[in-house]
């Protein structure tokens, strides 16, 4: 089976992610590049052997694509998607689904009515360390989940995307609509409700634009820091904390604690997974480091997406599931807004 891949826009996860994973996937043929600045696209054509679309038209009425990676900026994610879905493709929605749940099940409405696959890109599941820590979670050699702490942040998409000032996307409300939180914190959300096969269900926050300037030097209209306290279905209580201002090195650890002692994953540059338990005996498990902005490697994500196709499987990451996370992301800053508990819904 040789599939064709559409990709809209041609930002920095292009460039790190969706297209060298398509070109070494052996199962996809040809990568259409199209993006708003033709520049843009022609450049990427040219590193990676594919061609140009000079509309989202082209590629949505290419009957010879048959899948398409949707890395618009978010505002666009359920205009591009649901019409993708609409013309018979096969979608890979960046994340946040949506800035809406009304946009996000327009998306899901969508899927269901084509029969087409959608998946979204909470590329943190697939991290082999975030894998075999679910393994252990699963086996209760631990017992039951208690508490958890999470946290991930880096020094700021300015230092990451294509357009590296700080006129950036990401700083703009009607465009990345929640900061922080839609850039890194949904992808943690994401990555515990896999985890602890749960659901978080009550939310408080706080949140603000603490060090982060626009290119007027004003302060951003979205959080560059939101801290927050979880609690889930089943009853476990936890934290979260998102940063655009770990200015001195990334974050992206998580720590739960067990009935009989606790798990480190990606807290220690050695040893991705440090399991402690309560009688004092330590295992260290080595399984490869986590992606970050400067040490990119294989996110998996391209070659689960080819494979659901391949095989019509159900997406690892559906639509469904990515509105859980997008809701608890929405009731998260109406907490922060609010100064109070929210319920997700």
């Amino acid at each position: 089976m040789s599939i064709r891949v559409g990709i809209i826009g041609c930002g920095s996860i292009v460039k790190h992610r969706h297209a060298p994973e398509y070109k070494a996937n052996p199962s996809v043929s040809d990568l259409v590049f199209y993006d708003r600045n033709i520049e843009r696209a022609e450049a990427m054509a040219k590193q990676f052997e594919g061609s140009v679309a000079h509309s989202v038209e082209d590629l949505l009425l290419d009957t010879t694509i048959e899948a398409i990676s949707d890395c618009s900026s978010n505002e666009y994610h359920h205009i591009f998607s649901t019409e993708a879905l609409l013309h018979g493709k096969h979608v890979l929605c960046e994340k946040p689904i949506a800035l809406s749940v009304e946009h996000a099940n327009q998306m899901i409405e969508a899927q269901k009515k084509s029969g087409k696959k959608l998946m979204v890109a909470h590329n943190q599941r697939f991290t082999k360390a975030h894998m075999r820590a679910k393994q252990i979670i699963e086996s209760n050699e631990l017992g039951n989940v208690l508490t958890f702490k999470t946290s991930f942040g880096h020094k700021g998409p300015e230092h990451w995307g294509t357009n590296k000032t700080n006129s950036t996307w990401f700083f703009k409300k009607n465009r990345s609509g929640f900061g922080v939180l839609g850039d890194l914190g949904i992808h943690k959300i994401d990555l515990l409700h896999f985890l602890l096969d749960d659901e978080i269900e009550q939310v408080c926050a706080f949140q603000g634009a603490l060090d982060k300037k626009d290119e007027y030097d004003n302060p951003i209209e979205v959080c560059d820091n939101i801290v927050s306290s979880l609690k889930t279905k089943r009853g476990r209580l936890g934290t979260a904390s998102f940063s655009w201002t770990y200015y001195g090195e990334e974050d992206n650890s998580t720590i739960i604690y067990f009935e009989r002692g606790m798990m480190k994953i990606y807290d220690n540059p050695t040893y991705q997974i440090q399991v402690i338990k309560n009688n004092g005996e330590k295992i260290h498990y080595e399984v490869e480091p986590i992606q970050t902005n400067d040490n990119q490697s294989n996110s998996g994500v391209i070659d689960a997406f080819i494979q659901c196709i391949r095989l019509d499987e159900t997406p690892p990451v559906t639509g469904e599931q990515a509105l859980l996370s997008l809701k608890v992301v929405l009731s998260m800053l109406e907490a922060a807004e609010n100064g109070r508990v929210v319920h997700v819904s």
